[in-house]
């Protein structure tokens, strides 16, 4: 796990593939409903945040397909399940405002990263619009040169 940045927040997981799939236009703060050995698991780093999406049904937000794999030191009386539906933690002008941009002008909301703040496990939404495949050609191929271009520079 990554050291505290200068805001404070201790970064667990970043959604790089968001980054790229996605124009991401706002960000929000959202906390998430979590079990004990689920934050325990996230202190040691313990998440794959990749292929996770936010639901917004009946005037709640979920967050599906982020995956939490238990310590094994995990609790006797329990059975962990990895990839079960988290509730994300929003006020309802916050979810009706996400819900409005989502049903009307066709955005999508996406997890980008997920971080401790003051002890409590944030996740940062993003409302996003899909890129599309000369886009996303046009972002490696950039990548790409300034790579290239550091090692020139390195080189001298």
């Amino acid at each position: 796990m990554n050291k505290p940045t200068a805001t404070g927040k201790k970064v667990i997981a970043v959604n790089k593939r968001a980054r790229f799939e996605y124009h991401i236009e706002e960000r929000l703060e959202a906390g998430i409903a979590l079990e004990g050995w689920e934050v325990k698991a996230l202190r040691a780093g313990r998440v794959q945040f990749g292929d996770s999406y936010i639901l917004l049904k009946d005037n709640e937000a979920f967050l599906f397909g982020c995956l939490i794999n238990p310590l094994p030191t995990a609790s006797t009386h329990i059975t962990p399940d990895p990839t079960r539906t988290r509730r994300l933690l929003l006020h309802r002008r916050e979810i009706n405002r996400l819900k409005g941009l989502v049903d009307r002008k066709g955005q999508t909301v996406v997890p980008t990263s997920m971080y401790f703040t003051k002890g409590r496990v944030k996740v940062e939404i993003g409302i996003a619009t899909g890129k599309k495949q000369h886009d996303k050609r046009k972002v490696q191929k950039d990548r790409d040169w300034e790579r290239q271009k550091a090692r020139i520079m390195k080189r001298g």
